[in-house]
């Protein structure tokens, strides 16, 4: 009897689901349109290194809308640093952001690059109205320990 008994529950299982899954299959998924955030302000990061400049654009909540850096466009070696790359750099996340719709920019530099000046006079160029430029590269206060002295 017990055989019966879960060979009918099964049949039964069997003839529910199949219903559904017949449902399921014949309806349309329909894509959902994606719609572009408006965002009238947001904040730069810009790192200039000895070799690299990095400039990163996001939103006042910290969401990246695009970030680029000279290795990216191509430049190799020495010439990362330089500030035609910064140039180049801030004219190509410009391009990136101007579909969000960002017009004013906060902007925090970060580190002793030469591109410094240079990518920050690009951003003025391609359009973007700086409301703040602000100095974040991090300075030692008492720096490291200093070794013990020699015994001689």
């Amino acid at each position: 009897m017990k055989n019966n008994i879960t060979t009918t529950y099964i049949k039964e299982e069997k003839k529910e689901s199949a219903p559904d899954q017949k449902s399921e299959g014949v309806g349309i998924a329909k894509k959902k349109k994606k719609i572009k955030k408006q965002i009238s302000k947001g904040s730069a990061n810009i790192q200039c290194t000895y070799n690299n400049t990095i400039i990163t654009v996001s939103d006042l909540n910290g969401s990246t809308l695009g970030w680029s850096s000279a290795g990216l466009l191509g430049f190799k070696g020495a010439k990362k640093a330089t500030p035609f790359a910064a140039t180049q750099v801030a004219a190509d996340i410009s391009e990136k952001v101007k579909k969000y719709g960002v017009k004013e920019l906060e902007v925090y530099i970060k580190g002793v690059g030469s591109g410094r000046e240079a990518s920050i006079r690009s951003l003025v160029n391609n359009g973007f109205e700086l409301v703040l430029i602000k100095d974040v590269t991090p300075i030692p206060h008492n720096g490291c320990r200093p070794k013990k002295p020699r015994r001689v």
